[in-house]
């Protein structure tokens, strides 16, 4: 038998592992495509590969190589499928109006934002609506939207407003904004799954109005500002609108439905009031571990608690459900050894996990039912009926049961950094203590005592957070641009806090809410909370606490994925081979070549890599999330162009030198390229011939025109046709990469301005 053969064999139990990280693969596949594929490609020819997988695994069952081709087949054509068919389910993205317009829908949620600044003590709110309607006359009688609209509220906004009420609002809308780099973060991808047709922000006050027949209504006369006045809106109701009935009441009433909305009213209410009795960073931040209501943490509090490493605390995902289920377990177990006719005849530690279950399902369904929560109760239910019919609890099984389960839901979620942070730490922690745990056990048998309890809960302590740690360290790289070298002391002391202190006294305080008894627990609960705030202040300001690192490639992440993969779901010793694909993935932002220059998607914000910095000039209505962003994906910190007649200290960028304003130049790599910052001729001024003679390119923030003929331009008609774009500069001449052109033809990618399609007025018998 040949040596592979025999390894594998001896492996076989491991194989099914691989089904979820084919699926990924297959999923990957799809997103990856250039060009859309139509329902042959996406859909007839994978589940050709799927009946020749199923087929090769039914021929071949015996053999140890056809299950693995054909299991292989099945569980990438499996994953192809899914992804096409959860693009193609989400509604168009809809063309939002350009100009403010008066806007109707049913809220959905509403979030209390932080405050920005003195002068904005109380914050303002962000409320989502459902079904929303454009008063205009172009949308006259349109379809309510089939997608969701963010809006956030004027901060003196006094309106009482709670899930379910229809309401109206003066406001300037915006669809997905374009990635800020080609290859940087995608929100029109991440808006087409999520549902989401774009934000705006609301320049009046929020107006209840009667859901009236299935649409928001409201009398009044509207002007030129789009509203639509009363004869108009009787004119509607006289048209048949009445003459609907309950059908088209469902309508008004269908964006409230679905378990997380409707527990939305409940999950605000806590949310206020845990905030009322705890103000400050403290509510906050335990509203956000008891509710899920995580908008109202401060900003300067999430930064602090990202730098210290901490920052999985804000995020309600398997630590919280552990301590949750621990908890809830031990609760119940005490309660049954108690009642002495129970603990002779019951199964107590079996029922006392399935109503741990049940009590960390209902924490999971109030704090939103965000993924890594519900990945961690998929896991748990898999731990507890391993428990009850007396099978290992704890295994590879279960994140790999977990996973599969959600690529075939949310195939989408394969590109998203809860999905990858929550596996990767699970993998390793499973993984590591399966190398560890004999370890562990050996030196727990071999004496008692304080002293020797204490170091071994504070070896498993370590050990924990080193695995996560580390196992999540290449994708916070990925997404976030940086490292944290400091995590492992700051989870040494806060995860402790967090679940023998913080966790239990939270959960009797919403115990004890019905009874008007939670301000004490809630008062503990914050001292608690106090001392983390402060240890994540105080390591967010050593020196090196946040190290910034460069845009990390597609390809690298990749190869960390599967490296860890590898590493992780075998046991033999090749299972080490996964370092080397791992190492590169981590050392990838360091081996490929860093563009030169940045352009805005709007064209109006340029950027030049100048050695240690960052050089940005130009206006652009997303200037703020642009450069951060850019900074994020060079790792450097952004400054402004040199002023008028001034120059970088080694003279490669000079602004003003021939007389001509906002015009710089930029000589670098042999190379020399000619910016023009500001234009307020919008391009009717003409660049002289002798400014452009010699360049390699001339970029320009307003069109470019007649400037400049023969020369390669980039101007604001370009970045509007093609997005953001990274030019390098080299040796053999320039080249330009644009975000439209990574990206591809896709049911996401918005139209040239972030145009989607009309919406169109109902027919008559609608």
């Amino acid at each position: 038998m040949p040596l592979l053969t025999a390894a594998l064999l001896a492996e076989q139990r491991r194989l099914v592992l691989w089904v979820s990280v084919g699926m990924a693969l297959g999923g990957l596949a799809y997103f990856l495509l250039p060009q859309e594929p139509g329902a042959l490609w996406g859909v007839g020819l994978p589940v050709a590969r799927l009946v020749l997988g199923l087929c090769v695994l039914v021929a071949g069952w015996l053999s140890l190589w056809a299950r693995l081709v054909g299991g292989a087949c099945v569980a990438v054509a499996l994953g192809f499928v899914s992804a096409w068919s959860a693009a193609h389910r989400q509604p168009p993205m809809p063309e939002l109006p350009r100009r403010a317009v008066v806007v109707s829908g049913i809220v959905q949620s509403v979030t209390v934002l932080p405050p920005r600044g003195a002068e904005d003590a109380a914050g303002a709110r962000r409320v989502v609506l459902g079904g929303a309607r454009f008063a205009t006359p172009l949308d006259h009688d349109m379809r309510p939207l089939q997608r969701t609209l963010s809006l956030t509220l004027r901060p003196d906004d006094p309106a009482s407003l709670a899930p379910g009420a229809a309401v109206q609002v003066r406001a300037l809308l915006r669809p997905p904004p374009f990635p800020a780099f080609p290859g940087g973060r995608d929100f029109q991808r991440e808006a087409w799954f999520a549902g989401s047709a774009g934000s705006g922000r609301a320049l009046g006050m929020v107006q209840p109005v009667a859901c009236s027949n299935g649409w928001p209504s409201s009398d009044g006369p509207v002007g030129q500002s789009g509203r639509l006045d009363s004869e108009e809106r009787a004119d509607d109701r006289r048209k048949g609108f009445e003459t609907d009935g309950q059908g088209d009441l469902a309508a008004c009433v269908a964006s409230q439905q679905g378990f997380s909305i409707r527990l939305e009213p409940l999950r605000e209410r806590l949310d206020a009031h845990i905030r009322q009795i705890l103000p400050g960073a403290a509510g906050a931040v335990a509203s956000t571990v008891l509710t899920g209501e995580g908008a109202s943490v401060p900003r300067d509090v999430r930064e602090e608690f990202a730098a210290s490493g901490l920052a999985h605390l804000l995020a309600v995902a398997g630590l919280h459900l552990g301590i949750v289920l621990g908890v809830l377990m031990a609760v119940f177990r005490i309660g049954f050894a108690a009642w002495m006719w129970a603990a002779l005849r019951w199964p107590c530690k079996e029922l006392s996990a399935l109503l741990a279950l049940l009590g960390g399902a209902a924490y999971v369904g109030l704090t939103g039912l965000h993924l890594p929560a519900t990945r961690s109760l998929m896991m748990a239910a898999v731990v507890v009926l391993g428990l009850v019919a007396g099978r290992r609890a704890v295994s590879m099984r279960g994140p790999a049961l977990a996973a599969t389960v959600l690529l075939l839901v949310m195939p989408q979620e394969v590109l998203g950094v809860a999905f990858q942070m929550s596996f990767a730490a699970v993998m390793a922690l499973i993984a590591g203590y399966e190398v560890a745990r004999p370890h562990l056990a050996r030196f727990r048998e071999e004496g008692r005592g304080f002293r020797r309890w204490l170091t071994l809960h504070l070896v498993t302590l370590t050990l924990t957070s080193l695995l996560a740690g580390l196992a999540t360290l290449p994708v916070v790289m990925a997404h976030f641009g940086e490292v944290q070298p400091f995590f492992i002391l700051a989870n040494l002391i806060a995860v402790p806090l967090m679940a023998v202190w913080i966790m239990p006294l939270g959960l009797l305080a919403l115990g004890l809410m019905p009874l008007h008894l939670d301000a004490v627990p809630l008062h503990l609960m914050g001292w608690g909370i106090q001392l983390v705030l402060h240890l994540a202040h105080s390591i967010a300001h050593w020196p090196a606490a946040r190290m910034l690192v460069p845009h990390m490639p597609g390809w690298g992440l990749a190869a960390v994925l599967l490296g860890l993969c590898w590493l992780c779901l075998w046991r033999p010793v090749w299972r080490l081979a996964g370092v080397v694909p791992l190492l590169a993935g981590v050392l990838s932002p360091f081996l490929v070549a860093q563009p030169d220059l940045f352009i805005s998607p709007d064209g109006g914000l340029m950027a030049v890599r100048d050695g240690r910095a960052l050089l940005v000039g130009g206006q652009s209505r997303d200037a703020f999330l642009v450069r951060a962003a850019w900074q994020q994906a060079l790792a450097l910190p952004p400054q402004p162009f040199p002023a008028e007649g001034g120059e970088t200290p080694d003279g490669a960028l000079a602004c003003g030198q021939d007389e001509v304003p906002d015009v710089c130049l930029l000589s670098l790599k042999g190379r020399s390229v000619l910016l023009r910052v500001r234009d307020r001729s919008d391009g009717e001024v003409l660049l002289p011939d002798s400014l452009c003679a010699g360049m390699d390119v001339v970029i320009s923030a307003a069109p470019l025109r007649q400037s400049c003929p023969g020369v390669r331009k980039l101007d604001r008609f370009t970045a509007w046709r093609e997005g953001a774009q990274a030019i390098f500069l080299r040796p053999d001449g320039v080249r330009v990469v644009s975000g439209r052109e990574m990206r591809g033809a896709r049911p996401w990618v918005m139209k040239p301005g972030g145009h989607g399609m009309p919406t169109l007025p109902l027919a008559p018998e609608e």
